[in-house]
């Protein structure tokens, strides 16, 4: 099972803080741990939202809102994809992670669908485009 692990923002990543050196050491540890288990597929932190930007859309109308944006309590401040057995066992590597704000943080765990689009039965010809774009990204990723 897939699960994108969502570490989500605080006051201090949104002002552009980076980590001192040694949250530094402890994500690279951990990460390291993450990855000899091979639960570890991806994962970075991400900028402000400051150097972001959101598109919102209405029917065939996009909109383009320019970061920061306010809710800091709904930013994603960096992500991991993580490979495990079960959500309990994503869980578990979660809990032994390195608080990534120090004082009070969160990290969420979502499970990805995987094989089939949103969980739902494809027709033949969604299911063969979906393989398609897989052995692309897979043909890219080498």
């Amino acid at each position: 099972m897939k699960f994108m692990v969502i570490v989500h923002a605080t006051p201090e990543s949104e002002s552009g803080a980076m980590p001192d050196e040694e949250m530094l050491a402890q994500m690279g540890r951990y990460n390291e741990e993450l990855a000899k288990a091979g639960v570890m597929l991806d994962g970075q932190g991400l900028y402000a939202s400051a150097k972001g930007a959101r598109v919102r859309f209405d029917g065939d109308r996009r909109s383009v809102i320019d970061g920061p944006f306010a809710e800091t309590k709904e930013l994603i401040a960096g992500y991991w994809l993580f490979r495990t057995a079960s959500l309990q066992e994503a869980i578990e590597w979660v809990k032994r992670c390195p608080n990534p704000g120090g004082g009070q943080s969160q990290i969420e765990i979502r499970q990805v669908y995987e094989d089939g689009a949103c969980g739902g039965d494809l027709s033949p010809e969604l299911q063969a485009q979906h393989e398609r774009i897989r052995a692309q990204l897979q043909e890219r990723a080498q």
